[in-house]
């Protein structure tokens, strides 16, 4: 119990890119279960297609809006973020929040474990 809470707190901030790195495989495997919500809208596989929302394959380090193919919101080519955990952490939580006028209709995932977990999974993507 102490040591996931620990870890819950480590993802927080600037440490997540580099904890979620070396996530606990338990960790990324309910990252892969978590995203079951956003695959409804995005891919995540090396197809390079994507469907509603932009594959999300190798997303991790990826700048915002650059994926080929898809047709991105003014809004999210301008943030040109590039995806580290913690981006990706504040873009889960409240997708038009971090990126104003976003096209994603996606209220956010309110729970921090969960994120950490998705942005665990996500990570491991093309790895």
């Amino acid at each position: 119990m102490v040591r996931n809470f620990v870890f819950a707190g480590l993802l927080g901030g600037a440490a997540l890119t580099a904890a979620a790195a070396a996530a606990p495989a338990n960790v990324v495997a309910k990252g892969k279960v978590a995203f079951a919500k956003c695959a409804i809208c995005h891919k995540a596989d090396a197809s390079g297609t994507s469907t509603i929302g932009p594959n999300l394959f190798k997303v991790a380090g990826r700048t915002s809006g650059t994926l080929k193919g898809f047709s991105y919101s003014p809004a999210m080519v301008a943030a040109k973020r590039p995806w580290t955990g913690a981006a990706l952490d504040a873009y889960l939580a409240a997708p038009s929040k971090a990126i104003p006028g976003n096209k994603m209709p996606f209220a956010g995932v309110p729970d921090s474990a969960e994120r950490a977990a998705i942005v665990a999974y996500l990570q491991t993507l093309g790895k």
